[in-house]
């Protein structure tokens, strides 16, 4: 066993020790140990287990864990610590800026036990509430974690758009409209998670290798027929597919769909796909109407375009207002003023929906009964001064180990509308998980089911539920479903909108948002929203204010 891989353990021994609060005398020791392990001019497993006790800043104790390790493959001390430690918080000691001492405080005050909850309370502002933590520190955090989202191998749609659209305006710039250039492939399809970003062009390899070379941000690359090969500095692959004009459609077509759509295609066609000059000519020859990028995943798209039912989908346009929303009342970063007067003259939308959170999100400074009459009483103000402007009373209501909601039913009512979302108690089996969101929908005061699966792509799955029987509740309640479009969660996810929409579920693109640059995030909601196929009639918050006015009311009067 090599020097190096002894000292880590021992370096992870001393972490979990001051993590867990371990005698802090003991746990310097064995912090020194580890330095000290590492920087043994011998190989330690070369000498007897008397001659390491006999090495300054060894000593007897530290010497027989080492020995321990070596004969039996672990450390007795060690393995107990690991036991008692979620595996999400030993990530977090993998993430540089990020010491025990910080870690607990997020474990402890936050009750966030994974990388993915962490990156999310970064994206929310909520790291810097906690001792110890400054918006400095918590960009560097951010940071971290994305370099080590990244060494996984996939992104997240939002961050690989940033990074594609720099590379595409800087390579189009350099081409003078003298090429045609698209993206194409799962970018050009919206797909939440990537592995990289394509785009076809009809330049030479000769100018694409010319531009690599000039980019810095592109570190390497690999020329194969057809095909160029590169990666930009931040790690996510950028590959060019090179075309030529009379093919460029046929290609493009070919490169965006994925590998069902394109079978299906092939079926209708004897020769292939067939070429012309557009896309939307190729469909023609093919007897189908235009199907958008977003829906080529060879699901029920080209039967649909056959019979001439393919959905008029949803854009961000669409859009009349926001709903499920957070201020400075619980976990916000700006106040319920300014997150209303930033959807109104920013946005031009007609109203904002605030949803802080309930009593039992302790962690999240969750509103007890006489801070939401007091927001009541603002909003109202508010509502006077912004008119026609409305903003409506909502809460985020925490749906409760048994599937009860947050506060009791007198208080429930009196909300213009009630978001339910699950926020603990995570580890639930299907049966157990499905049961318990049924009951909350089955909650007259519920209108929305938030973010309903609690996933954060890249760090946390999901926990898991029957989603047809979700779904079947919903459709039975009048209960709308939440398309939460904070890009780390875009939960529910697409593959499912289609039956909630046959159905005939409403579904509500929420922003989540904590500050005003989050309700930007109602971007990505609508292209996820697209991909399922949604429609703007089917949109809730698509509703003007008027028939929304009408749908919280119609809804609140049908209670018993």
């Amino acid at each position: 066993m090599e020097n190096k891989i002894i000292s880590r353990k021992f370096r992870l021994l001393s972490q979990l020790m001051e993590l867990h609060g371990e005698n802090s005398f003991k746990t310097k020791a064995i912090a020194n140990a580890a330095f000290k392990l590492d920087k043994l001019p011998f190989k330690i497993i070369d000498k007897t287990e008397q001659e390491l006790s006999a090495e300054q800043g060894i000593g007897k104790s530290i010497a027989s864990k080492v020995w321990e390790l070596i004969h039996t493959g672990c450390i007795e001390d060690l393995e107990a610590l690991l036991a008692k430690t979620p595996e999400g918080i030993l990530e977090m000691l993998t993430i540089k800026g990020l010491g025990p001492k910080k870690i607990l405080i997020i474990w402890n005050t936050l009750a966030i036990e994974t990388l993915g909850e962490l990156y999310y309370a970064c994206n929310e502002n909520r790291l810097i509430e906690a001792k110890g933590f400054g918006l400095k520190t918590q960009e560097e955090i951010k940071m971290a974690i994305e370099f080590n989202m990244a060494s996984q191998g996939l992104f997240l749609y939002s961050q690989a758009e940033k990074l594609a659209s720099s590379i595409f305006d800087t390579l189009k710039e350099m081409l003078s409209g003298q090429h045609l250039l698209s993206y194409t492939g799962d970018f050009r399809r919206k797909l939440e998670l990537l592995s990289s970003v394509e785009l076809i062009t009809t330049a030479s390899a000769e100018e694409i290798l010319a531009y690599i070379e000039k980019d810095k941000r592109l570190i390497q690359f690999d020329y194969q027929e057809n095909k160029i090969q590169t990666v930009h500095e931040s790690g996510l692959p950028i590959h060019f597919i090179l075309s030529n004009v009379n093919e460029f459609s046929q290609h493009l077509l070919i490169t965006t769909g994925n590998q069902q759509h394109i079978a299906l295609l092939e079926q209708l066609y004897e020769k292939g796909v067939p070429n012309a000059e557009s896309e939307e000519e190729i469909y023609h020859q093919l007897n189908l109407d235009f199907i958008e990028p977003e829906l080529r995943e060879g699901l029920d798209e080209v039967q649909k375009a056959h019979d001439h039912t393919l959905p008029n989908l949803i854009t961000y346009d669409d859009i009349k207002g926001t709903l499920h929303n957070h201020s400075t009342y619980s976990d916000g970063v700006h106040s319920l003023k300014e997150m209303a007067l930033y959807c109104k003259d920013v946005l031009h939308l007609q109203y904002l929906g605030i949803c802080d959170h309930s009593r039992t999100a302790v962690y999240a400074n969750g509103l007890k009964e006489d801070r939401v009459r007091l927001q009541w009483e603002e909003i109202d103000s508010l509502n006077q001064t912004l008119y026609p402007f409305k903003i409506f009373k909502g809460i985020e209501s925490d749906i409760l180990g048994d599937g009860s909601l947050d506060y009791p039913d007198e208080l429930l009512r009196e909300f213009d509308f009630v978001v339910a979302s699950v926020h603990a108690n995570l580890k639930m089996d299907e049966e157990k998980a499905t049961l318990r969101l049924i009951k909350a929908i089955e909650n007259p005061y519920t209108t929305i089911l938030g973010h309903p699966t609690g996933r954060l792509l890249l760090s946390r799955k999901g926990y898991p539920i029957d989603y047809k029987k979700v779904i079947d509740a919903c459709a039975a309640n009048g209960v709308a479903i939440e398309v939460n479009a904070n890009p780390l969660r875009l939960d529910l996810d697409w593959r499912w909108h289609r039956y909630a929409i046959e159905k005939g579920v409403y579904l509500s693109i929420n922003p989540d948002a904590h500050r005003v640059e989050g309700f930007q995030d109602m971007y990505y909601g609508t292209l996820v929203a697209r991909k399922g196929g949604l429609t703007a009639s089917q949109c809730l918050n698509c509703f003007d204010l008027d028939k929304l006015n009408s749908y919280f009311s119609s809804r609140k009067t049908s209670i018993k």
